[in-house]
């Protein structure tokens, strides 16, 4: 099989933004370091994306990416899931029926990303995503995780990825996380695709 790799903007500015979070910024302090941090069992729960179109973008998310629909209010919204939990995904068209994605240099979502569970699960996503003809902005290995980048319908930011397991996290000599961005070889990660 040839060697197929994708590289992008994108992921190499989410690069940037980790190295960039590093240091404290001018008008965003550092927090009280007397507060508790989150507790760690704190999950993100589920993403709400306004839509244009509710039917597009249900099609997209449930015959392209796979989850299922768990739940529809008519042709106005919609909740999806992986696994049947109530929704990881809701979609809506109440304020933005036949709506535009926003412009360049708008504030916003920058993307959703979705966790899968292995490295053979997000080769078998992206299958379904060449299956179906849909695009890849770019693909990464960030040395904690191997990522897809795309766009849904409405243009908003998806990240498909998997990470290494934590031992396997690339470190620097006094233990800090040293996440990079490298081209990600697609032709490998097909290779453990698994039958759909």
């Amino acid at each position: 099989m040839s060697k197929l790799t994708v590289s992008s903007g994108k992921a190499a500015r989410a690069s940037a933004a980790v190295a960039d979070s590093a240091e404290p910024q001018p008008g965003n302090p550092q927090p009280p370091t007397a507060r508790p941090p989150l507790d760690p069992r704190v999950r993100l729960g589920h993403v709400h994306l306004k839509v244009a179109d509710l039917d597009r973008a249900i099609t997209f998310y449930r015959d392209v990416l796979g989850f299922q629909v768990t739940q529809k209010f008519g042709h106005t919204a919609a909740f999806l899931s992986a696994g049947g939990y109530h929704h990881h995904l809701g979609l809506n068209t109440w304020e933005s029926a036949g709506g535009s994605p926003p412009p360049p240099g708008a504030t916003g979502l920058y993307h959703v990303a979705f966790l899968y569970p292995t490295r053979a699960e997000l080769a078998t996503a992206l299958r379904r995503l060449l299956d179906a003809g849909i695009p890849l902005e770019g693909a990464a290995d960030h040395g904690v995780s191997e990522a897809l980048y795309l766009r849904d319908p409405d243009g908003n930011g998806v990240e498909l990825y998997w990470d290494r397991p934590p031992g396997e996290w690339p470190r620097t000599a006094d233990g800090q996380l040293a996440m990079f961005t490298k081209p990600l070889d697609l032709g490998s990660l097909l290779t453990e695709a698994q039958a759909i």
